[in-house]
């Protein structure tokens, strides 16, 4: 019995091949009488260099362009807050009255200082102008006239100095009332009424909300690709412009520029920190408000683009099939960076191309097409 199935399997093992070369042999022979696969069906884009830019998102927080806090001055009793808590107040506004009686009875101290320093300055020219003539006349001895002389001088200095007094006592009397410094949003105050408080007191703080500030990261690669497309440009005012996403995607971004780009590296992140301003007349924007900041990196002028889904891997890179007489041909490309317009193509391709955007996986090279859909790119 295992003799007989041994043989059986050296017959089989002998036959086989004979049968499938004939079976093979069969089966091709209508293709080769005639029978030929279908034209594939493919869509095309024919190929027109055209402008496009480079635009990155990054990142962000809502910074207010101006954060100040507001202190105490000089030294005295808070008598009154004159403004809502949160409201938007404008640069001079009065926030803050302290009791300003110490202040007032100061400034006319020092106002009576001075009107007596004039006095007793006006005296003393009247006596060196009287001692000068004397002396000219040889009437006084060298000794009066330099008296004289040096008490005139001296009244002199002393009313310069009540004047000087007078001037801060005013300054001191004005700074009882605490104004605004900056247009912007007020916050809670940080001290109540009828409390003493010693100059330099914290008594609110103040956010200046128009403009804002956007502060965001660059990577490193980024930051010195928008470097060059500025140094190429030869005109930094002309290529910051940004423009700014909000949470939910609006629609009606808000446009601004950059105006900071750090000049080194974060060692950590090996990230290139920027700031970017925003004007903001409607509040939108808050500090912060996590946002997009839209960056323009690099402009391409009369530029091949096709779409991305046109690219395919070959064996020599990046690939994508161009239509010649109704035949794909195989074209291996240089790819650029993706665009918003599409993908850059910096060599491989030229005007006029058809490249094929859909239906290139039933096509190898010299395969017949059938063109079902055509636009320009």
């Amino acid at each position: 019995m295992t003799t007989f199935n041994f043989q059986r399997f050296i017959f089989f093992s002998a036959v086989l091949p004979t049968l499938i070369l004939v079976l093979t042999a069969c089966e091709s022979k209508p293709n080769q009488g005639g029978m030929q696969r279908p034209p594939s069906p493919v869509t095309v884009s024919k190929v027109q260099p055209r402008d496009a830019e480079q635009v990155h998102a990054y990142a962000g927080r809502v910074y207010g362009s101006r954060e100040v806090d507001v202190r105490a001055r000089v030294q005295g009793i808070l008598q009154q807050r004159l403004f809502q808590e949160g409201e938007e107040v404008k640069q001079g506004d009065i926030l803050f009255q302290i009791d300003p009686e110490p202040f007032q009875v100061a400034l006319d101290a020092a106002k009576a200082n001075h009107r007596t320093a004039t006095a007793t300055l006006n005296q003393a020219e009247r006596e060196w102008r009287r001692t000068s003539k004397l002396y000219e006349q040889n009437a006084v001895s060298q000794r009066e006239y330099d008296n004289a002389r040096s008490t005139f001088e001296l009244a002199q200095a002393n009313q310069s100095l009540s004047q000087v007094r007078v001037a801060q006592a005013q300054l001191e009397l004005s700074y009882t009332r605490v104004e605004a410094p900056v247009n912007g949003i007020t916050s809670l105050e940080a001290i109540s009424e009828g409390n003493l408080v010693e100059r330099g007191t914290l008594l609110t703080s103040m956010v200046q909300l128009d403009p804002i500030h956007v502060r965001f990261s660059l990577p490193e690669a980024d930051a010195a690709l928008r470097r060059a497309t500025i140094a190429a440009a030869n005109s930094a005012t002309n290529n910051n412009p940004v423009s700014l996403l909000t949470a939910d995607e609006s629609a009606n971004p808000l446009n601004g520029e950059i105006d900071f780009t750090a000049s080194t590296i974060d060692q950590l992140t090996g990230t290139v920190a920027a700031r970017a301003v925003f004007p903001n007349p409607a509040k939108r924007l808050v500090p912060g408000q996590f946002v997009r900041v839209q960056v323009l990196l690099q402009s391409f002028h009369n530029s091949i683009l096709i779409p991305e889904t046109a690219v395919v891997q070959g064996p020599q890179g990046p690939s994508v099939f161009v239509i010649v007489d109704n035949n794909a041909q195989f074209r291996p490309i240089t790819l650029g960076p993706v665009t918003v317009s599409g993908q850059v193509v910096l060599d491989g391709l030229t005007a006029e191309d058809l490249v094929v955007i859909n239906g290139q996986v039933s096509l190898y090279p010299g395969a017949q097409v059938h063109i079902v859909a055509g636009q320009e790119e």
